[in-house]
């Protein structure tokens, strides 16, 4: 209870769940998981304020206030998104050039996606990195010009790309009957990011129009999935990227997906439920999050390795509790 000794707001929270110093919880499912959304109404971090060093704001507002996920030091987020990265985006050591596609650090510098990127970009890429989403505004002309460049170059690129501003990209593109070629070894990395958007498109369509468009192929397209609220992230796994959906997303070690009912009780593999997020890189603030996502935890199969299949918050989602099995969850498409 390291963290509820140190933060008020935490403390109130677990004691109302029946946790406190004399009873701490007896399994990492019986931590108190605070909702996502705690991050609004309260300063859940373990330090002082004069101690912030960097912070992140969440998405969204509640009653007009906006969320933050305070740190002590950039030093374990910057270790923990670029040790998974290393994993699962560069397992072929790559050292590419990074044409992002996600909010500019320069502009944003509490976008925790920006942060990551110029992290990953200045650790891993060539020190060439573009970035092209400007507030609202996705410069393609600019974008279309880099990429020209690594391909007369033959320097393969990482595009990391929010899912809406990918489909921005793939309209510009088609508007101006650009097609492009980038070189062996290319990638994207998708970060979803439809929230709030009046249009959104289906994942097998947008993989599909971005490999066509890109000329890079399906398995080199890679879903992450995070949130402000963590320190962590998940990919989808190596051996789930040949088709599109559904796919095995994989976290690091220290970042473990639980799967809820409604009252918050652990569901077993093959059972679909919201996510519960417990991750000890989230040393500064609280380790344990509930979200509104939903999902499944399946095994591993000959092919697959044990992790979550993610269904987001999308209509026609099955109802928390509802029973599938593993094979029947990596048979779905859509």
């Amino acid at each position: 209870m390291y963290q509820a000794s140190r933060n008020e707001p935490y403390a109130a929270f677990a004691r109302a769940a029946g946790f406190d110093a004399a009873h701490p919880p007896a399994s990492v499912e019986d931590i108190p998981a605070v909702p996502a959304a705690a991050f609004k109404d309260a300063r859940l971090a373990t330090f002082p304020p004069d101690e912030t060093a960097v912070w992140f704001e969440t998405s969204g507002t509640t009653l007009g206030r906006g969320g933050r996920h305070e740190m002590p030091a950039a030093r374990l987020y910057e270790a923990a998104s670029l040790a998974t990265f290393d994993r699962l985006m560069l397992a072929d050591g790559a050292r590419l050039r990074y044409l992002n596609l996600v909010p500019d650090p320069r502009e944003r510098p509490h976008s925790s996606l920006g942060f990551m990127m110029r992290h990953v970009a200045h650790a891993r890429g060539d020190q060439e990195t573009g970035w092209y989403v400007h507030g609202d505004a996705l410069d393609d002309v600019a974008f279309v010009r880099d990429a020209r460049r690594a391909i007369a170059g033959g320097v393969a690129v990482c595009i990391a790309a929010t899912a809406f501003a990918l489909v921005a990209l793939l309209d510009a593109l088609a508007e101006r009957d650009v097609v492009l070629a980038l070189p062996p070894g290319s990638r994207v990395m998708e970060t979803g990011g439809f929230k709030g958007r009046s249009r959104a498109v289906d994942r097998a369509t947008l993989y599909a129009q971005t490999s066509a468009r890109l000329g890079i192929p399906i398995d080199a397209i890679v879903a992450e999935y995070g949130m402000t609220e963590l320190t962590s992230q998940y990919y989808d796994a190596h051996a789930s990227r040949a088709g599109i959906a559904p796919r095995v997303k994989v976290p690091p070690p220290w970042l473990r997906p639980i799967v809820v009912d409604d009252e918050g009780r652990p569901l077993p593999h093959g059972v679909v439920g919201a996510i519960r997020h417990v991750d000890l890189a989230n040393r500064g603030s609280v380790i344990a999050i509930d979200t509104e996502d939903v999902g499944a935890l399946v095994e591993p199969t000959a092919t697959t390795p044990a992790g979550l299949v993610l269904f987001g918050r999308e209509a026609g989602a099955e109802l928390r509790g509802c029973s599938l099995d593993a094979e029947t969850l990596l048979a779905r498409r859509g």
